[in-house]
């Protein structure tokens, strides 16, 4: 009794082809394979990344490691002539600061000038440098230092060059 809607509306048909009436077949739908094939082979492109961006925040933070060695040094240099001088502490300066990097080399180099313009060095200044004329001596500080990454990709270097170099002045 009643309508039969299954009757009048089949709903497991399709539409009609030359032959009549097809049944609809179910098609497997199970995706798992395919989704584990695709992180098998994107796992080692992402992990690949992942280090090489590690080694390249390795890379930036020894250069700012040694930059910052080079204002250290120069900062111990400029508090007076006599600290100017004193090229051993300077390094000292320099390599304390830079105490996670290896095999840091400094150099120091002080040069002097007249503020009234004549042509002095640090050696003649008291000579060459006459009223109203001041001495102004500047210390500047190179560091500089080698890394080698933990991890050697192809294309990039199998080392890096860091450097750093800080001038002031010191005070009279």
């Amino acid at each position: 009794m009643g309508f039969d809607l299954e009757k009048w509306f089949p709903i497991s048909h399709t539409a009609p082809t030359n032959s009549g009436w097809r049944r609809r077949q179910a098609l497997p739908t199970d995706d798992l394979g395919g989704s584990l094939l695709e992180i098998a082979f994107l796992m080692p492109v992402f992990l690949m990344m992942l280090v090489g961006a590690a080694e390249m925040g390795r890379v930036a933070y020894y250069a700012i490691e040694v930059s910052s060695a080079a204002r250290a040094g120069a900062e111990y240099a400029a508090q007076n002539h006599g600290t100017a001088a004193d090229t051993a502490n300077i390094a000292l300066a320099a390599n304390t600061d830079a105490a996670n990097v290896g095999g840091v080399t400094t150099t120091v180099t002080t040069s002097c000038t007249c503020t009234n313009g004549t042509t002095i060095t640090c050696s003649n200044a008291g000579t060459q440098c006459t009223s109203p004329g001041r001495i102004e001596e500047f210390v500047q500080v190179s560091t500089s230092a080698t890394i080698t990454p933990i991890f050697n990709y192809p294309g990039l270097p199998l080392s890096y060059a860091l450097s750093g170099q800080a001038t002031m002045r010191v005070e009279q």
